[in-house]
């Protein structure tokens, strides 16, 4: 079994985005798989797990291991800077 990367100190915050459908309910369908012992694993813990996990490969492949720098300006919204 591997650990859980939740860190359940950190403040959570309420986040909207788009995802694919069948993505959601892969997500869904694995969270109420896991909803009991011994994981107790929910949709939000999952989400943050896969994040986290995504994000240290970013930087490792990326980054050199680094955090990425802190932004000035929040996300804008509409298609992607390269399309």
């Amino acid at each position: 079994m591997t650990p859980r990367l939740h860190r359940p100190g950190s403040r959570r915050v309420r986040a909207t985005l788009y995802i694919s459908a069948d993505l959601l309910e892969e997500a869904r369908n694995a969270a109420v798989h896991f909803a009991g012992n011994p994981l107790r694993m929910t949709l939000a813990q999952l989400t943050d797990n896969a994040l986290r996990t995504e994000l240290k490969r970013l930087k490792d492949q990326f980054n050199n291991g680094a955090d990425f720098p802190e932004r000035t300006d929040d996300l804008q919204g509409g298609r992607p800077i390269a399309a």
